[in-house]
């Protein structure tokens, strides 16, 4: 969120671990000596380093590979036990099988090699034919021969391309400011990405927390890929199940999927640095309600604290934080607050005392207490590898949850510190196992999160918590929604937190998206409306800004820039059942949210162009167009199928490069053809309740079509014991029938009745179910409507 710019001339000062081993000759695994089967995995023993490999699904294989047996076996990433489900090891002279239901690898001796390859025979990935894993000092590396039209996906977030081809890129988290389009690392560390090529598709995750880089064919004259630890096991999961969606599938089973987020942290957001006192607050959230801008969340930054100091509160600006936060639930609106990790080193300061008695912070190898400087000073810092640290954390939050407080936003935890450069030699408890900041430091943020999570759901008594955080490992998912870190107000960077955000999502993140309108400098009218637009289609929609910049409230650029952001962030209101249904589906399966084209139309070549690379789709049925914000015609690229102007109804084919007109109050959205989308009327915040009509819009087309439809309290937990409303609605033109399943669970639908509205289905003028006709409204040339009852049985329409 902010951070100190510190400038040494003459001087480079690297970061820890930023110096891999060097002058050393590498060693190599050299050839198989003995293959023996073990009790969950099949040991290979070579020259140089024994692997093992598992099978944790029929499509899910583990290779473990060490200079020697390894002993321990942990990750903070992957939540699922292993399990053997190898049908067959079959080995020959010069190479060895095992077999899945769905796999084949292939163990080549001379040297230790790997190669997957589906039931067909063809291979997924391979080891480069003479380079065998090897190690340079303590960094492990694995090379993979590069296929001619293979691609890369994933990796997190990270900038540049759709297609990382060609690149490299390297983990460790890293506070970076207004960071350029193309730096790397960011914040976030997650090891993942999917290989495609030859109509094939893979994945690996390297579980290693370690500084890792990966590259994708960089300076490698197109012969081979790599991925490095600077330490550690050379540990990764191959997922080889068929398709996109369903590696993601696999990747988020493996290292666990989002939770259920409370209802009202999918309502726009508003935030700066800082809002203070408690009359500016009020004030904000006021003038939100008479300017009927909807908005659920205000946010408070470092200021509310007293000196910097977490779990306090400043007693001179925020007096009584329980009768200010009565007041802003008085008015719908939800409160988030910033925490950041620095413990200030103060006596007398509960945080710090209670820290130091029970052994609570990161240390020296002597055992004294590492000591950096943030923004309370010089702070002590927390070692969340620790189990008891997590519960004490956790419990501390009662400070913030008693006056009221229900979003929780981790910041500076990657760990930030002024001068970013943490000694390697300080150390962490790791759960007894012992270590230090070299591993620790890109498992801090996931485990900061794990312990905000766990400590407000267990203090909200079976409400939801929000959780936001800036840093994160592999399975923060499971904790906590991510926001892109300190951007820059520029069109370039608007552009970049699209594709930022849907490779969180290939990631397994789905409630994920940017500081809106740019955290750092000020944004043109022009650029702050354009954003605003894209951002409703975005999961998690929150703007914000630094304290030295143009504020940016909606009302912040005068009355017409006003006037067009408050019609783009209704209709974010009036899809919320859509995108409430599109966050289950991410609970669920893992799918995200906001999804790269990459997902759907894997094969199709035009997706990956740069041209149209920013291009995603917003749950199952509507694709979104980024355009910069001085372009008021946009080539779009429509894949195939048939595609609906959603603002105007117009028709597309698909499979086509077509213009559009997009001014600036109209982003280019589109729905596919046989579409459903739920929608719901105009409300001012997630508490007040909508019509008790719910509007279905179904656009015509030639395929058929199903939308799974839930409901919930959007408040707590009661879905886990069956307390929800989902129901399966299908389009079926062929039959030429809407059929409606019967809903499964306790819940009750806030709707009691729907509005079905018709796209583009000229020739009907009647739906009948049951033997009754229920005759269709005329709205427009592209528009027909028929009020129907909502019920909970199965009900099939015929048109």
């Amino acid at each position: 969120m902010r951070t100190i710019f510190l400038v040494f001339l003459g001087v480079m000062i690297l970061a820890p671990g930023a110096l891999f081993a060097q002058n050393q000759l590498p060693v190599f695994a050299g050839n198989v000596e003995s293959i023996s089967r073990k009790e969950k995995s099949a040991l290979i023993q070579a020259e140089h380093a024994v692997a093992e490999i598992y099978a944790c699904s029929p499509t899910i294989l583990r290779f473990r590979i060490n200079r020697t047996e390894p002993k321990e076996d942990f990750s903070y990433a992957v939540i699922q036990p292993l399990a053997l489900f190898f049908r067959d090891l079959i080995e020959y002279n010069d190479s060895a099988i095992l077999l899945t239901d769905s796999l084949q690898i292939f163990i080549y001796k001379k040297p230790m090699r790997f190669s997957v390859r589906n039931m067909k025979g063809e291979v997924i990935s391979e080891d480069y034919q003479t380079l065998p894993v090897s190690w340079s000092g303590t960094e492990v590396s694995t090379y993979r021969k590069l296929f001619p039209d293979e691609k890369f996906l994933g990796l997190g977030e990270k900038t540049g391309n759709l297609d990382k081809r060609g690149n490299a890129y390297e983990n460790w988290n890293s506070d970076v400011p207004a960071y350029a389009i193309n730096h790397d690392p960011l914040y976030q560390t997650i090891p993942f990405f999917i290989g495609v090529h030859d109509r094939l598709t893979y994945g690996i995750f390297l579980d290693n927390a370690f500084r890792t880089k990966f590259n994708f064919g960089a300076s490698t004259d197109e012969q081979f890929s790599s991925f490095s630890a600077m330490d550690g096991e050379m540990n990764y999961y191959f997922f080889g199940a068929t398709g996109v969606s369903a590696i993601i599938r696999d990747y988020t089973w493996l290292t666990g999927r989002m939770p259920m987020p409370p209802y009202w942290s999918l309502g726009y957001q508003q935030c700066r640095w800082s809002y203070f006192p408690e009359s500016q607050v009020l004030g904000i959230a006021q003038q939100f309600r008479d300017k009927q801008i909807p908005c659920d969340v205000l946010y408070l930054d470092i200021d509310y604290m007293d000196s910097y100091k977490i779990f306090t509160w400043n007693k001179e600006k925020f007096p009584q934080p329980k009768s200010m936060v009565d007041k802003l639930n008085g008015m719908g609106f939800h409160l988030v607050t910033i925490v950041d990790p620095g413990i200030k080193v103060e006596k007398g300061y509960f945080a710090y005392d209670e820290g130091v008695a029970n052994d609570y912070f990161a240390k020296y190898p002597d055992g004294s207490n590492y000591i950096s400087s943030v923004w309370p000073g010089r702070c002590h810092f927390p070692d969340f590898t620790k189990e008891k640290v997590r519960k004490w954390w956790g419990a501390s939050f009662s400070r913030l949850t008693d006056p009221g407080v229900e979003g929780f936003w981790n910041d500076m935890n990657e760990p930030s510190t002024w001068g970013q450069n943490i000694p390697n030699i300080v150390q962490f408890d790791f759960e007894g196992r012992k270590g230090s900041i070299t591993e620790a430091h890109n498992l801090y943020g996931l485990e900061m999160s794990r312990a905000t999570f766990e400590g407000t759901k267990s203090l909200l008594k079976g409400k939801r918590p929000f959780v936001l955080t800036r840093a994160g490992y592999a399975g923060i998912q499971r904790f906590s929604a991510v926001w892109t870190g300190d951007n820059d107000a520029t069109d370039d960077h608007m552009l970049l937190s699209a594709r930022m955000v849907t490779g969180l999502g290939l990631s397994g993140v789905s409630f994920t998206g940017p500081d809106v309108g740019g955290f750092m400098g000020n944004p043109s009218e022009q650029l702050y409306t354009r954003w605003m637009s894209l951002g409703v289609y975005t999961p998690f929609f929150r703007n914000h800004s630094a304290w030295d910049t143009k504020s940016k409230e909606p009302w912040s650029f005068g009355l017409n820039v006003e006037s067009m952001v408050k019609e783009m962030i209704m209709p974010r209101y009036r899809l919320l059942p859509y995108i409430y249904a599109g966050m289950n589906q991410s609970a669920v399966s893992g799918l995200p949210m906001a999804r790269s084209l990459a997902i759907n139309y894997t094969f199709d070549e035009k997706v990956y162009w740069r041209i149209y690379q920013n291009e995603f789709l917003f749950g199952d049925n509507l694709l979104i167009v980024p355009v910069s914000c001085n372009q008021l015609a946009a080539k779009v690229y429509l894949p195939r199928g048939g595609w609906y102007r959603l603002s105007s109804g117009e028709f597309y084919k698909g499979n086509a490069e077509v213009t559009v007109d997009a001014p600036l109050n109209d982003l280019p959205v589109f729905v596919q053809s046989s579409g459903i989308i739920p929608m719901q009327s105009d409300i001012q915040y997630t508490d007040q309740k909508p019509s008790a009509v719910m509007d279905l819009h179904v656009y015509n087309g030639d395929q058929p079509n199903t939308f799974i439809y839930y409901e919930d309290d959007g408040l707590t937990y009661q879905f886990e014991t069956g307390q929800y409303f989902r129901r399966t609605i299908t389009f079926d033109p062929e039959k030429k029938l809407i059929i409606f399943s019967k809903a499964e669970g306790t819940f009750p639908s806030k709707f009691t009745s729907m509005r079905l509205i018709l796209h583009a289905f000229n020739e009907v003028s009647a739906v009948r179910s049951e033997g009754k006709e229920y005759s269709l409204q005329i709205k427009s040339s592209k528009e027909r409507t028929v009020e129907i009852p909502a019920g909970s049985g199965e009900m099939i329409f015929s048109y």
